[in-house]
């Protein structure tokens, strides 16, 4: 299982949007330096706290700074754009990352920024495939004419191919609904399942998995694992009262945020008076130590059957040195806990302590050997010497 990332980016707005973006920044690189395996930047364009608008430039960022962590579109929301600009921008990143750039798609997730654009919302995930279906063809290298109520496009082509072969990794985000894990069935797609600890999201996993699967017999393939990515947020430190005691610094603004605005933020976890142990009890959040964080994501693959990658949700719940020291925890005791990282040293261990006495003794016995040895040396020389006098 590897490690990685959901930066939607989450922000209140009594803070200064420059430096937050930055600190967005930084929390990459140290992701990066830890040894995380990915990070997926959201596209969101209203409601005041999500503030990246373009996920594409702050990757562009992003891979400038950082050597090995790959970079995803968490997502590109597909009815917002010409089909062919975001196939020319992925390449054009997929050149500048070598390789390390993921393209995350979905419908838009807020509908206050489809009314914006004047896109009905009911027309979202119809769109969503129609722009997916040209990408994929696009990245393909075909030359594409299609004509549909939103774009047109005429001998469409994009004259750079990728630098990936044959393209840059493709996923679907998916909440509860089967529509997105269909896509990636269909077309032999990852799969991003951003409500994974939501009780209606948790409750989903089997089914969409299952609707992927069959969608992808349907077309004489069998679907990766390890392209199956789960994300859920997290907060870990020492012991579970600093963990509780770390959220209180914006944990509850962030609640009022998610459970206003965000459609998939359903369940009374969030309203409760104490939304830290509600989140907890209702197994949305992990908020205590790297063994908790172990049991939950041992409890997502047993619900699943084995996932690629568990993405933790950014979410700032605590200033930046308890959230970096959290990462740092994750990376050092739960991530080893999955990826058999110390299995060969747990094994080691285990059979260098079960023949300690035996290994023991025979160093000692060496020891005391030595020892005699040089007192009997001695004992020659002394002989010698009184017979010489």
């Amino acid at each position: 299982m590897d490690n990685g990332i959901f930066l939607a980016p989450f922000h209140p707005v009594d803070e200064d949007p420059t430096l937050a973006i930055q600190r967005d920044l930084e929390l990459v690189e140290h992701l990066d330096r830890l040894g995380y395996a990915e990070a997926w930047i959201g596209e969101h364009h209203s409601a005041g706290y999500e503030i990246i608008a373009s996920p594409e430039l702050f990757i562009a960022a992003a891979a400038e700074r950082t050597e090995r962590i790959r970079l995803g579109t968490g997502v590109v929301s597909l009815p917002y754009h010409n089909p062919l600009m975001v196939a020319n921008r992925i390449i054009q990143l997929d050149h500048q990352t070598k390789g390390r750039v993921m393209l995350g798609v979905g419908p838009g997730l807020l509908p206050s920024d489809a009314a914006m654009l004047g896109i009905p919302v009911s027309a979202q995930r119809d769109r969503m495939k129609e722009s997916l279906e040209v990408i994929l063809r696009l990245f393909n290298g075909e030359t594409v004419t299609e004509r549909t109520d939103w774009f047109d496009l005429t001998d469409a082509t994009c004259q750079l191919r990728p630098y990936s072969d044959p393209y840059p990794e493709v996923a679907v985000a998916s909440t509860v609904t089967p529509h997105s894990a269909k896509l990636a069935g269909t077309h032999d797609l990852g799969l991003l399942c951003v409500a994974a600890t939501v009780a209606a999201g948790y409750d989903a996993l089997g089914t969409n998995w299952q609707i992927a699967n069959d969608a992808a017999a349907d077309e004489g393939r069998t679907i990766d694992r390890s392209r199956w990515r789960v994300v859920g947020p997290v907060h870990i430190a020492e012991t579970r009262e600093e963990a509780f005691a770390n959220v209180d610094y914006g944990l509850q603004e962030w609640t009022d945020y998610f459970a206003a605005i965000n459609p998939t933020a359903a369940g009374d976890d969030l309203g409760s008076k104490s939304p830290a142990e509600a989140m907890v009890e209702s197994g949305r959040a992990v908020i205590g130590t790297p063994d908790d964080a172990i049991d939950q994501l041992q409890r997502l693959w047993d619900q699943t059957g084995g996932f690629g990658t568990f993405l933790q949700l950014a979410h700032n719940w605590a200033n930046r040195e308890n959230t970096f020291k959290s990462y740092e925890l994750f990376a050092r005791h739960v991530t080893p806990a999955f990826n058999g990282a110390n299995r060969a040293r747990a094994t080691s261990l285990a059979s260098v302590t079960e023949r300690s006495g035996e290994l023991i003794g025979q160093a000692i016995a060496a020891s005391l050997d030595k020892i005699k040895e040089h007192e009997d040396d001695i004992a020659r020389a002394q002989s010698n010497m009184a017979g010489e006098a």
